[in-house]
């Protein structure tokens, strides 16, 4: 789960907080180093909390949460400032993560800037933007964060409402990344709405920017405006849970402690919807703020806690695979066990406020009591507001939330309360609570340490499989941009891509052959086109899995070959009889009967779909103009050696010089007499990998294989 706010996020914050405009601000408090509460109170209302969680959120709450008894000095200094002023307005700086808060009372106007990046940052300004306080001071490159300087935004990001289809035209050309990065980073979206635009336009994340054509830009353009426009006239949020049992656990839950105890199901939340998300999976909440209450609000509420207790809790931790159903299940168990315990503090504590406050409760009590009497429940629930130490009724239940005295003997802490107990009754209601949550968290820990066992259980398979030279398959959501074709290495690591079909190679042409890359194509007719990648490829790096058997290649995908070279015809003359014999190895020269053959590469901007007049082009084929380099007698042999490839297994193919350099384990392919199913299934056999994949690296006919420690490790 992110915990981090997006300009979104912050832009549907803005406005629900806008419709507070007119609150009182009551108190400020700091129960955490790295939280804010700005208690407001709106005429006929009950108070709410903006909760400012320094980098990461900001919402409005209504939860019971315990305060701090002594004030820290950053929320001296706001109630000094701010106390019973009148909020007046509230602004996102553009698109910023950046949000004003402003106030004003008899002395003039004061606001609160809070910055919810990097850090984050939480800035009291007078009403000439000087900075009185802020709580953390800091100094960048372009302007200073301290008492007494002025201050100074920084420096404005794109904003996306302002796009117009001439700006989109220029980010995109401008752009040798894929779409999604240059969507996330150049947009200004993100990389969670840069995915929900490429969804609505229907267009593949994985495009490159500038070779988009002029219909998709069109489309990319008006999604972007029909998405911007669900932001801004919308309300509401959604949230998607992980699977159909987290959400039958949250259907079922009907009060505050059965959602904390639900919310850790959550995966996702979003002001608008999000394609790419399960609907199936989805709950749709009134406010964006009861979502982030709902995720984090019990986190958020034991902030005292954990500052009494002298624990600081990293944010966004995952030690855990997330990839791992078990340990998915382990995260789940966790953060439940953490909710119940935070959940058993907070009641805990509140109990005994009530205790150590008696006369104050049980007077309230008893004159809320005595009032119901003459006027009745209705007649008090209009003009409760009006009371200060009663926050809110409710006739139904007969319950109502009453304020606690701080240590200045105003109105603190808030507490539900039950107007037919006694004090003494209404706190063992939270001594219960309490009791009852640490009984759920004991229940947890006991599933959690079956899990941990199953999880052991797991790796000691997994351990197995090494010992055996096998590697674990993992299911993937989705595949690598590059598995859509044919792909293999050559030497340095680059990319040789070819179509899989006739449609495959129109795709190959149109979306991954740049101005850099060359073209590639056996000298036969039918041969798939191929594309050699000056810059995409994969380089070695050193593996995170601790069962990785010996002689497993670890690499990573890398968009940064070629170093200084201005396209692929600088790569080495080896390096392109590579690309060549690949070229051909995946033609239908394989099962001719030959031991060699014929290709030839040519620059991309030689490759074309225009033919002279009246002659025509069949769907995947294409014409190349002016001089054609070519690569004969070309031996028909390949390799497949074993590869993580970003944490993935993957067989891992190019030519044997190649594949036995990268590879400890390996296996070399030649034309033969054995189905290539029958080889797949091998290799599958013995390394573990999906036959599916073995298929697709091997030659289109039969083969005869010669191991090298791939099918029989040492």
């Amino acid at each position: 789960m992110r915990e981090q706010s997006s300009s979104f996020e912050i832009s549907r914050i803005v406005h629900e907080i806008s419709n507070m405009i007119g609150a009182r601000m009551k108190k400020a408090y700091q129960p955490h180093y790295e939280q804010i509460v700005l208690r407001l109170n709106r005429k006929g209302a009950p108070s709410t909390d903006i909760v400012i969680v320094r980098g990461l959120r900001i919402y409005a709450s209504t939860r019971d949460r315990p305060m701090p008894t002594q004030p820290s000095q950053f929320a001296m200094i706001l109630r000094k400032h701010l106390n019973n002023s009148r909020l007046v307005g509230v602004e996102q700086f553009g698109f910023d993560r950046v949000i004003r808060l402003v106030f004003e009372h008899g002395g003039g106007r004061a606001s609160i800037v809070i910055e919810l990046f990097r850090d984050g940052n939480v800035i009291l300004l007078d009403e000439n933007e000087v900075i009185i306080r802020p709580l953390t001071h800091a100094k960048y490159s372009s302007r200073s964060i301290k008492k007494g300087e002025k201050y100074t935004p920084p420096p404005a990001a794109i904003d996306p409402r302002n796009i117009t289809i001439s700006n989109l035209e220029n980010i995109l050309d401008d752009s040798d990344h894929e779409l999604i990065r240059t969507l996330a980073s150049r947009a200004n979206l993100g990389r969670i709405y840069g995915s929900a635009l490429c969804s609505i336009a229907g267009i593949s994340e994985e495009e490159p920017s500038n070779s988009l054509s002029v219909e998709e830009r069109e489309s990319i353009f008006e999604s972007l405006k029909k998405m911007l426009g669900d932001l801004d006239g919308g309300n509401g949020a959604n949230i998607w849970l992980y699977d159909l049992e987290s959400l039958n656990l949250w259907k079922k839950a009907d009060d505050e402690s059965g959602r904390d105890s639900a919310s850790s199901g959550i995966v996702q939340f979003s002001p608008i919807d999000l394609p790419s998300m399960d609907s199936s999976l989805k709950i749709t909440v009134p406010t964006l703020s009861d979502a982030y209450d709902f995720i984090f609000g019990s986190h958020d509420a034991a902030a005292f806690i954990r500052r009494e207790e002298e624990k600081i809790v990293e944010s966004g931790s995952r030690a855990e695979d997330e990839g791992s159903k078990l340990a998915r299940r382990a995260n789940q168990q966790k953060s439940a066990i953490e909710k119940f315990k935070q959940r058993a503090a907070i009641t805990q504590e509140l109990g005994k406020a009530i205790q150590e406050n008696w006369e104050h409760v049980d007077s309230i009590i008893y004159q809320l009591n005595d009032a119901v009497a003459i006027k009745g429940w209705q007649q008090i629930a209009e003009i409760i507001h009006e009371i200060e130490w009663i926050d809110s009724v409710d006739p139904a239940t007969q319950r109502f939330v009453a304020f606690l005295p701080d240590e200045d003997g105003d109105p603190g802490s808030s507490v539900t309360l039950d107007s037919s107990k006694t004090v003494h009754q209404n706190a063992q209601s939270y001594f219960e609570e309490a009791r009852v949550q640490k009984s759920k968290a004991e229940g947890a820990i006991i599933a959690l340490e079956k899990t941990e066992r199953s999880i052991e259980r797991s790796v000691k398979r997994a351990a197995k499989d090494a010992a055996a030279g096998k590697l674990r398959a993992r299911s993937r959501a989705r595949r690598f941009w590059f598995e859509k074709y044919k792909w293999a290495v050559v030497s340095g690591g680059n990319f040789l891509i070819g179509g899989k079909d006739a449609k495959g190679n129109d795709a190959l042409v149109k979306k991954h052959l740049s101005l850099k890359d060359l073209y590639f194509h056996a000298d036969l007719h039918g041969a798939p086109s191929c594309s050699l990648k000056l810059k995409d490829g994969l380089v070695p790096t050193n593996s995170s899995e601790v069962s990785t058997p010996q002689g497993v290649a670890s690499l990573k995908i890398s968009q940064s070959l070629g170093g200084d070279l201005e396209d692929a015809r600088g790569l080495d003359e080896s390096v392109l009889q590579e690309g060549a014999q690949i070229a051909v190895c995946w033609s239908r020269a394989w099962g001719s009967g030959g031991a060699a053959a014929t290709a030839f590469h040519a620059r991309s901007s030689q490759v074309s779909k225009t033919t002279e007049t009246g002659e025509s082009l069949s769907r995947g084929s294409f014409v190349v103009r002016g001089q054609r380099n070519w690569h004969r007698n070309i031996p028909l042999e390949m390799a497949i050696g074993l590869s993580i490839v970003n944490g993935v297994p993957l067989p891992l193919s190019g030519i044997p010089k190649t594949i036995s350099r990268i590879c400890k384990r390996w296996i070399k392919i030649t034309p033969g007499r054995e189905k290539k199913e029958s080889i797949a299934n091998k290799i599958s056999k013995a390394t573990g990998l999906a036959q599916e994949d073995v298929l697709s690296c091997l030659p289109p006919g039969n083969c005869f294989a010669e191991d090298f420690g791939l099918l029989n490790p040492q």
